[in-house]
């Protein structure tokens, strides 16, 4: 059982305030989180149904949702939560958890 967290951020009123932060301060808080197996970040992904692309799309992988709640509730995990509401104030920002059992084919 995996679990994913997404954070799904809109167009940022001011894009290059936004990417650098999220590139020079958000994103290295990522690989400290414990038991982080993947971070990826995609740019312009549109949804397969209708409406506007996201700007950006963060997607972080644990091995369970155990293991990302305790992520989440560590110091890195806090520091983590804490520095996101700078990129939140810039761009609305939607954030899932996704747990699931993959079966590769």
């Amino acid at each position: 059982m995996s679990a994913r967290f997404l954070a799904l951020y809109e167009a940022p009123a001011d894009a290059e305030a936004f990417d650098r932060h999220y590139r020079e301060v958000h994103i290295p808080l990522g690989p400290r989180l414990p038991g982080l197996r993947r971070y990826t970040v995609g740019r312009e992904t549109a949804p397969v149904r209708a409406g506007a692309p996201y700007y950006l799309v963060a997607t972080l992988e644990w091995d369970s949702a155990a293991e990302l709640r305790a992520a989440f509730g560590s110091p890195e995990g806090r520091a983590t939560a804490a520095d996101a509401a700078l990129p939140a104030e810039l761009a609305p920002v939607r954030g899932v958890v996704v747990t699931c059992a993959e079966e590769v084919l």
